[in-house]
């Protein structure tokens, strides 16, 4: 038997995932993505097909040195939950994308929360 990827087995658990997890026009979904370089989040409505909201580390303004660690993790949950706080959007879904809620994930999703975003 051969060894699957890390990245096939996260694919997996993220179509598990997002078989009972949908993102309403009320309760949108905040969906995470993270490569080694960089953090991605996005706030969108599945009913209607459309992002809300997004927020990463390669936005021009982000000053960031490194977008891979923690601290950017931290400047991107705080910069989408002020985005979708000024769309008035207070109540969302969290989709981690299958990764584990640790290290960047769990950093984004506390920075999001502690600037005001409830779920």
């Amino acid at each position: 038997m051969a060894n699957k990827s890390r990245n096939s087995m996260r694919l997996k658990r993220h179509l598990r995932i997002r078989k009972n997890l949908v993102g309403t026009a009320t309760k949108p979904r905040l969906s995470v993505f993270k490569s080694s370089k960089h953090m991605y989040a996005q706030i969108i409505d599945d009913v209607n097909g459309v992002t809300l909201v997004s927020a990463s580390t390669i936005e021009k303004d982000s000053k960031l040195t490194n977008g891979g660690n923690i601290e950017a993790a931290k400047h991107v949950g705080g910069l989408v939950a002020k985005r979708a706080l000024e769309q008035k959007i207070n109540n969302v879904v969290f989709d981690r994308s299958g990764y584990l809620y640790h290290g960047r994930v769990k950093t984004l999703a506390e920075s999001a929360r502690a600037a005001g975003l409830e779920f």
